[in-house]
């Protein structure tokens, strides 16, 4: 096993990594990626919710309870993003990535759409009550914009392989998450906020005058990447699920 370790890590850093574009958000299954030196390159908006306290959460309650948490939070934001034209790719134990396909404004503002109407579920509505049940959730959402490589790791067979997300984008996401504490629950990059639609970035209203009148519904907040620091958008509004 030693050898063939050995051979298989030669080949992958002494050959060249091919890099083919793509048009959609890859899976698992795309007959394109296989365990040679090849990725998938595509542009997305990028979106990872975080689950705060899970530590906390799993030493207050026994595994069951755990688990039925986990599934009533897991399945919320899934049937949101589904519904909103997002794929889920990733489930990192208290954590999940989204991708967004595409370059537009429309894509963006959907997957912004998406988190607010995530905190909505997870705040407003029946499932925050059924949730605090047991406990309280808190989480953050963060959400970019840019080139993502996607490439197949592990070996051949159903539970030993996987794909890894490369790119800043990914990473912005969990940063700009990270900054945020209710009721801020959801941050995007500068990219992100200003290529939004209005009906995100905006609440319109009616003044006291009869007069129709708009609100930047985001507030500005820096954080530091590569030692570089960089704005980044955060808000505590939310979108209603029917």
């Amino acid at each position: 096993m030693k050898k063939e370790i050995e051979d298989k890590v030669k080949d992958i850093i002494d050959s060249k990594f091919n890099v083919e574009e793509c048009y959609s958000v890859p899976d698992i299954d795309d007959s394109r990626l296989t365990f040679s030196n090849k990725g998938l390159k595509f542009d997305a908006t990028t979106l990872y919710i975080d689950m705060r306290d899970s530590t906390k959460i799993l030493n207050n309650h026994n595994r069951p309870t755990v688990a039925k948490l986990h599934m009533a939070y897991f399945h919320a934001i899934v049937k949101i993003t589904k519904s909103m034209g997002g794929e889920v790719r990733s489930f990192n134990g208290d954590g999940m990535l989204v991708f967004f396909y595409g370059t537009t404004k429309d894509s963006l503002s959907s997957a912004v759409k998406a988190a607010m109407q995530m905190k909505y579920m997870l705040t407003q509505s029946s499932v925050k009550d059924k949730l605090e049940k047991y406990s309280g959730l808190n989480f953050g959402i963060g959400i970019d914009h840019g080139t993502i490589l996607c490439t197949k790791v592990g070996i051949s067979g159903t539970n030993n392989r996987d794909l890894v997300w490369i790119g800043n984008p990914v990473n912005k996401s969990v940063k700009v998450g990270d900054k945020l504490e209710s009721p801020y629950h959801i941050g995007i990059s500068s990219f992100t906020y200003d290529n939004l639609l209005d009906e995100v970035k905006y609440h319109k209203y009616t003044d006291s005058y009869g007069y129709e009148q708009s609100k930047d519904i985001w507030q500005e907040g820096w954080f530091t990447y590569n030692e570089q620091l960089i704005k980044y958008y955060y808000t505590s509004y939310y979108w209603t699920v029917s």
